[in-house]
């Protein structure tokens, strides 16, 4: 059965930094667009960082310039590294492989002012 396994969340203040991960259990892992979203109380789910087979990338303009998305083929990991962070960026975020349908269990993010 094909699992996608974030981690990486945590409690943080504003202006710190957080990686998370994100870790397929696929084969095909390294052909497969990979998304990141989260999802705040109240919200909902949005689209935060993209990143497809050959690496190309793109961000909610939200995220811009703070967030980076990258892969590891070798490990079947994609990252998010989470930089300058603000409170508005707590949620729960959730990798997801959209060609399979796939969605981790989420991870929280938690900002604090």
């Amino acid at each position: 059965q094909v699992q996608l396994v974030e981690s990486g969340g945590g409690l943080v203040q504003a202006g710190g930094s957080l990686r998370l991960s994100c870790v397929a259990s696929n084969s095909i892992f390294r052909f497969n667009t990979m998304h990141w979203y989260r999802q705040a109380p109240g919200k909902e789910r949005e689209l935060v960082a993209t990143i497809t087979g050959s690496g190309s990338t793109n961000y909610a303009d939200s995220v811009k310039g703070r967030f980076t998305i990258s892969r590891d083929n070798a490990k079947k990991t994609v990252y998010l590294q989470m930089n300058s962070l603000k409170p508005e960026d707590t949620a729960l975020y959730y990798c997801n492989m959209p060609n399979l349908g796939l969605w981790g269990q989420g991870t929280q993010v938690t900002v604090s002012s």
